[in-house]
């Protein structure tokens, strides 16, 4: 038998390993319980903005009377992508656009999320902080892209959610023939209608702001560059890098193209030949670089968020601004909560909605 002694030390030792990791899970808990959001100021139309009427509906859309913005082609439509991780980053992203359009009742928000999360919950919880909000979430199905996937130099990137702007064609009605795409960790300071009326021409299919001076070679590996075959996708055009977290695109060209096609096409290759290693992004060069609508560079100050490693603090490119994107490694939000922001996150904090237990009542 074991000793008094030895029993008494054993069941402190179980006591307080029993009390760690309760504590442990009710911290998560509370933490999921407690991470709540203010409710958002409303906005109204200006009186110069269109009316949206049922008289525009599109002979596809169905016939209930909150389908009308859906379709209308006076609505700017945004798409962004939806999940738990991220929902503080959407949740400004949202008000920031709302805050600086003339036009917020004409606002339509197209959400994506992934069939492995809560729809309810993401749902609800935009609903509880934007009431009068115009939105949807739709469903995309992980399985359709996670086969294609190979891992890049960020964990973070190799998430299926991040390639369902490739799909956005397939996932939206096809009555939406044109969206604003954006990221969840960026916000606007300037009329989002504007971005969304960039002309694309008679052929384009999409537009964003696009850098030249970048050094274009880094984003693929030598594999891809010293392969003839595989070089020369460049050869007859200018290839310029461009963010994919801001993109003006025409979903109905998109469609006749088959572009998401053609971009899966690029990921089975790089699957068997290792061809770049930087996520969802290469993939959409190799198929639009050289090819679309450049946007004044004012519509994405990105890279704020540092570099994929370290994530270091970042200033503004040179120039006007009108949308601040935290792209990279390291987040406002992240940041303000481990108490070491960088100064460009405290012009992301006007825009943060989270209901902090300290929060006095108004």
């Amino acid at each position: 038998m074991l000793m008094p002694r030895l029993i008494r030390k054993l069941t402190l030792l179980f006591t307080l390993l029993f009390l760690f990791l309760s504590s442990t899970t009710n911290a998560a808990a509370a933490t999921a319980i407690t991470q709540q959001f203010k409710e958002a100021p409303q906005f109204y139309n200006s009186p110069e903005c269109p009316s949206i009427d049922q008289d525009e509906i599109d002979s596809e859309a169905e016939p209930d009377g909150d389908n009308t913005i859906f379709c209308s082609e006076h609505a700017v439509h945004v798409a962004m992508t939806l999940d738990a991780a991220y929902i503080r980053g959407s949740m400004a992203a949202i008000l920031s656009v709302l805050q600086h359009t003339s036009c917020p009742q004409n606002i339509a928000f197209h959400f994506v999320a992934s069939a492995s999360a809560n729809a309810s919950l993401l749902r609800a919880t935009i609903s509880s902080s934007f009431p009068y909000l115009k939105f949807r979430v739709y469903t995309f199905d992980d399985s359709s892209v996670s086969g294609l996937i190979s891992t890049s130099i960020r964990s973070a990137l190799d998430c299926p959610l991040n390639y369902a702007r490739s799909y956005l064609a397939n996932i939206l009605p096809l009555c939406v023939r044109r969206v604003v795409y954006l990221d969840s960790d960026l916000v606007l300071v300037d009329d989002i209608a504007k971005l969304a009326a960039t002309p694309l021409g008679e052929k384009s299919v999409l537009a964003a702001p696009e850098y030249c001076n970048a050094n274009f070679t880094s984003y693929f590996t030598p594999t891809f560059w010293s392969n003839p075959s595989l070089s020369l996708t460049f050869a007859d055009r200018r290839p310029c890098y461009f963010n994919t977290g801001v993109m003006v695109i025409d979903l109905d060209r998109w469609r006749e193209g088959d572009y998401t096609t053609k971009i899966e096409e690029w990921m089975e290759l790089q699957k068997r030949m290792r061809i770049y290693e930087l996520g969802s992004l290469p993939p959409f060069l190799l198929v639009f670089a050289g090819d679309i609508v450049p946007v004044d560079h004012k519509w994405n100050q990105h890279g704020l968020g540092g570099d994929n490693f370290r994530g270091l603090c970042r200033d503004l490119h040179p120039g006007p601004v009108s949308l601040l994107h935290w792209s990279g490694k390291g987040k406002p939000w992240a940041r303000l909560d481990a108490n070491r922001p960088c100064p460009l996150d405290a012009l992301w904090a006007p825009y943060d909605l989270l209901q902090t237990p300290f929060a006095l009542d108004s």
